[in-house]
């Protein structure tokens, strides 16, 4: 067990990092942050920030023996240099569960090697889809295989023209192309899982996206208690046969037939688990802490409804109560509102610029509520 008043290492600084970071202090831990393109969200609160590349293995060497275990905040990391690190510190969760989750293609060999549900999919090497089109049929999903995430690097196809016009855009590339699914909802689970097994999934969210980058998180998802439990087994046995010692977030899709189809694991926190902050009995981010560090697991439930509604760059450009700026206070003077704001000096359309969750006791209420108060920002 590595216990409060000890250096945690967190290789990437952006909001994760930043929460993470939070969660740690309030422990009593420092945090030293290891960004490439600092200073950084994280790096702004951290004890301390290394700005240096990935590939410096140097730095990387002096930042492994400042702490006595470290982590990510994202899957966007080369292995080889995290290898390195890993023979001079703890480094969790391990470079080949990142190796396995940052590739989309190993990750669905992954999935069916080991038995669970996943979308059909075909390889596409130098972005030549159109036989993997062809084996899977129309509409189909092209993916980049490596360093996507929030709709960047895919392209649905539902056409022959989009087939012509996916095929320039890819050309080149490795790409995975999955079948569509027809699905009736978008879920997640994130489970938590620590060196000694223990392991302790939160509850099901339910995930509405918006030109594919996570628009509102619902808690509790709105599905069968049987979908719940099946949801939370997969995450903990997926957690369980990677080897996870950290937090490994599992995305799901409830096809209209009632199968649970598992799309994409990121082995980190999840944008999807904001909610637990606020409505959270363990934040997950607090919780990652207990896993890499080896401290009993917090309970992992919710304490009431919690609805989180994600905050992009594209409120700046609509304007506010203040030319350029949200309207903040629609946030501020609601009583069952919490805004999070994640101290990023430049808004961008689909850039995350911070996200405030809702509670109450009904959830449709509280939904109703939620989208009421983004309407207003």
């Amino acid at each position: 067990m590595i216990g409060p008043g000890k250096a945690i290492g967190i290789l990437g600084g952006g909001q994760l990092g930043r929460m993470f970071t939070h969660a740690a202090q309030s422990l009593g831990y420092r945090v030293h942050v290891y960004e490439p393109s600092g200073p950084s969200p994280a790096g702004a609160v951290a004890d301390r920030e290394t700005v240096a590349a990935y590939g410096d293995l140097s730095a990387l060497g002096e930042f492994a023996r400042s702490v006595e275990v470290a982590t990510y905040e994202f899957e966007n990391i080369p292995a080889e240099p995290l290898e390195a690190i890993a023979k001079l510190v703890g480094l969790h969760p391990s470079p080949g569960v990142l190796r396995t989750c940052q590739n989309r293609w190993r990750e669905k060999a992954w999935l069916g090697a080991n038995g669970f549900p996943h979308v059909p999919y075909a390889e596409a090497l130098e972005g030549d889809i159109g036989a993997a089109a062809a084996q899977l049929g129309l509409p189909c999903v092209v993916k980049t295989a490596d360093f996507g995430y929030d709709g960047k690097g895919q392209m649905r196809i539902s056409s022959q023209d989009d087939l012509a016009r996916a095929a320039a855009i890819f050309r080149g590339r490795r790409c995975v192309v999955e079948k569509w699914v027809d699905f009736e909802r978008e879920i997640s689970v994130i489970c938590a899982r620590t060196a000694s097994g223990e392991t302790r999934p939160f509850p099901a969210s339910e995930n509405i996206h918006a030109d594919h980058i996570l628009d509102i998180s619902i808690v509790p998802a709105r599905i069968a208690p049987a979908v719940e439990a099946e949801a939370r087994r997969l995450a903990v046995e997926i957690a369980g046969r990677l080897g996870v010692v950290g937090l490994v977030a599992v995305e799901m899709f409830l096809a209209r037939d009632g199968r649970l189809i598992v799309n994409e694991l990121a082995p980190r926190p999840h944008n999807s688990g904001h909610w637990s902050i606020d409505g959270g009995e363990t934040s997950q981010f607090e919780q990652h802490v207990r896993a890499v560090c080896g401290l009993p697991l917090g309970p992992a439930g919710a304490r009431n409804p919690t609805v989180m509604v994600n905050i992009l760059g594209d409120l700046w450009a609509r304007g506010g109560a203040a030319p350029g700026e949200p309207n903040w206070a629609a946030v501020l003077s609601e009583p069952r509102a919490k805004l999070h704001l994640y101290g990023k000096p430049e808004p961008r359309p689909g850039r995350k610029m911070g996200h405030f969750t809702v509670q109450g006791d009904d959830l449709e209420d509280t939904l109703a509520l939620a989208r009421a108060v983004k309407a207003r920002l």
